[in-house]
């Protein structure tokens, strides 16, 4: 990438992240390479250094500058978020972020034509670099990823994003990029004007080079966008936004997206203001609780996505068992992912609905339809289960039946290569109990996805007492081929996310069986910041899954499966895969119906959903089902949407007090019954 060797001239400095080189039309080509790090980060020596490189080309004043990036990985990933934990005093913070500003906007001024030349990821503070230089030109690939995802740690553009992004694309593009935190391919940036053109690999450097010696005007926003920045629109805009984002982000939660639409609401008109501001907004927002949560959640996520790593297991061919909803998305997923996969059910009746619902997801996801066509044709319908012998992972994703499990896998293990990874999916029962017909049972190994396979970045690595290490080591690069995050559990009924969550949907159901409505009870926990209420959830889960963990938990812990449940179940009502559940299903729409309030306030509702749930955390945590509370923290957020802001159960229960979580549920038992009585591990974190 970047100049040939034969133009490349001698370098007059040697710097440890940025190499300048000149080729023979006079252009200076930047490259950034960050050592010991698999992407670029904006740390604060990569933008020191980066400053000494700004005075050089001042004084050297090139044809143009072209910056772009020596690691195959893409271009920068954003600020490095490692030096966030030392940005305590907001004041200092602003003005750290000052100093940025100053140096971007010297980029801006250059007075030659600069160019952001951007493969792979492009992220935050990298792409506010990007937005810094005249043109921004991107490889057209799968791989290539533009966005400001700040917001999912509780801030905002920082780096000039904020006023930037609106000048480039105009505040409704540049808003649903901040505020969703959400990326996009080279493809779409450039139809909305965020880069200038989006070109295959083929072309790219003579596009560069081409951008840079006829330095064409820059593009602008058009007229709609710019009649959305004016003094008597930003207020009726700023509401609109505001109302977008409530639906999904309360402010008592989360203020980063209100206080970016606010700065721009009041200083959207005056750029040097808005800069100002800008930094402010930021030394604010870091300190804040949200903040720090959501980005101790983030150092969480990198945790679990270092496992698993060191692993070598090209994974090229899964089979999967199994075409109902789960089996038949996991295998959807796998082939999206660029393997092979067969898909094997006792019909074709059973396959089908599985290869139609792919159909609609990859239409949805992939838009190049010569891409769409190849991931499509990975996906093989296999009755008769041949793609076993070949298969580097076998996937049972079958009913959960032990002794249907147990038959299958002595079929599985007669039929499948020596080296194969032999997996269950199962959701519940313990792995011990699934391998006991199996000649060599340490070859299984729990992978657990979650529904929507396609959406949950969490997968339960489940290893039992005698699994081989390796399998589970295995099965941890399996995830991270997949692009999920592997959680390693220990074999135990219901194992981590389910045997938490099932008190919790369990005390939502009796809570129905006590009279008081689906509705209030979601509401409750949605005002608490669930991302969804517990009926509804178990609604998407499925009602008979949510039977099937019950009764497992309850044989193996005590307590009951609440009525409700098991009637609606006999009734044929699984929830949103059948279209009726506690609520109607209509498509992507819920149907809840109307009903009278309880007098019980939202608050007592949500302690008697939250607290058991935090209970079974810390019971979890004393049984060592995973290694530490962090496990259980992460698990929880990412595996089943626990408040994020709040950073997980046990950071919960210790941020509001464990004596005075403890002391609530001495009351709630009285109140309500045994099942609130507080777990010995309370013990320990009380000590």
């Amino acid at each position: 990438m970047g100049p040939t060797m034969n133009e490349k001239k001698d370098k007059a400095i040697q710097r440890r992240y940025w190499d300048l080189t000149r080729d023979d039309d006079d252009i200076a080509w930047l490259a950034i390479d960050c050592p010991d790090q698999s992407t670029n980060t904006l740390s604060m020596a990569v933008l020191e250094e980066l400053g000494d490189v700004v005075d050089e080309l001042m004084g050297a004043r090139p044809r143009g500058l072209i910056i772009y990036s020596s690691k195959q990985s893409g271009f920068i990933v954003g600020a490095d978020v490692r030096e966030f934990k030392q940005l305590d005093d907001p004041q200092e913070t602003a003005q750290k972020i000052s100093i940025v500003h100053e140096l971007f906007s010297r980029i801006e001024r250059f007075p030659f034509p600069t160019l952001a030349r951007i493969h792979g990821f492009c992220l935050g503070g990298g792409l506010e670099l990007a937005l810094a230089c005249r043109y921004r030109i991107a490889v057209d690939d799968e791989r290539t990823r533009l966005g400001m995802p700040e917001i999912l740690l509780g801030i905002h553009p920082g780096f000039g994003g904020t006023v930037r992004s609106i000048e480039r694309i105009g505040v409704l593009g540049a808003m649903d990029l901040m505020l969703t935190g959400r990326s996009i391919d080279a493809r779409r940036a450039a139809k909305i004007g965020l880069i200038d053109h989006a070109v295959p690999e083929r072309h790219f450097d003579n596009a560069v080079r081409s951008l840079i010696l006829q330095a064409p005007a820059s593009r602008k926003p058009g007229i709609v966008a710019k009649l959305a920045n004016t003094p008597i629109s930003r207020p009726a805009v700023a509401a609109i936004l505001k109302k977008q984002v409530a639906k999904r982000a309360p402010e008592q939660h989360y203020p980063a997206p209100y206080a970016l639409i606010d700065l721009w609401r009041e200083h959207g008109g005056d750029r040097g203001a808005l800069f100002r501001e800008e930094a402010k907004s930021i030394g604010r927002l870091f300190v804040s609780a949200t903040s720090r949560n959501l980005q101790r959640l983030f150092f969480l996520q990198e945790r679990l996505k270092s496992i698993g790593r060191d692993s070598k297991f090209p994974v090229r061919h899964v089979h999967v068992i199994g075409a109902g909803t789960m089996g038949g998305d996991i295998a959807a997923w796998c082939a999206m992912r660029g393997m092979r996969v067969t898909l094997q059910d006792r019909e074709i009746k059973y396959v089908a609905p599985a290869i139609k619902r792919a159909s609609a997801t990859y239409k949805s996801r992939i838009k190049d339809r010569y891409r769409r066509s190849r991931v499509q044709d990975n996906l093989i319908v296999d009755i008769d289960g041949a793609g076993i012998a070949r298969a580097d992972v076998i996937i049972e994703a079958i009913v959960e039946d032990l002794d249907t499990k147990r038959r299958l896998f002595q079929q599985i293990e007669k039929a499948a290569r020596p080296d194969a990874l032999i997996a269950t999916n199962t959701s519940s029962i313990p792995l011990e109990e699934i391998g006991e017909g199996m000649c060599n049972g340490s070859r299984l190994v729990g992978i657990h996805f979650f529904n929507p396979v396609a959406k949950m970045q969490l997968i339960e690595i489940i290893s039992a007492s005698n699994t081989d290490v390796l399998q589970s080591d295995r099965a941890a690069n399996f995830a991270v081929q997949i692009d999920r995050q592997p959680l390693p559990v220990h074999s135990s009924p219901g194992f981590l996310i389910n045997r938490i969550l099932s008190p919790y949907l369990q005390e939502a159901m009796t809570m129905v069986d006590e009279g008081i409505s689906p509705l209030q009870v979601d509401e409750a926990a949605t005002q608490f910041g669930m991302p969804m209420g517990p009926i509804e959830l178990a609604d998407t889960v499925g009602l008979d899954i949510c039977l099937s963990v019950g009764e497992v938990l309850a044989a193996k812990f005590g307590g009951t499966v609440p009525d409700v449940l098991r009637a609606k179940v006999q009734q044929g009502h699984f929830g949103r895969k059948n279209g009726i559940g506690f609520y109607e299903y209509k498509g992507k729409r819920v149907i809840r119906p109307k009903a009278e309030p309880v007098d019980t306030p939202a608050r007592d509702l949500a302690d008697r959903l939250v607290l058991r749930l935090v209970n079974e955390s810390v019971a979890c945590l004393r049984e060592e089902v995973v290694a530490d509370a962090d496990l259980i923290d992460v698990g929880m957020v990412f595996g089943t949407g626990f408040a994020p802001f709040n950073g997980g159960p046990i950071h919960y229960a210790l941020d509001r007090g464990a004596e005075e979580v403890h002391a609530r549920l001495e009351q709630l038992r009285d109140d309500h019954g045994d099942r609130f009585a507080p777990d010995t591990g309370w013990e320990r974190l009380l000590r």
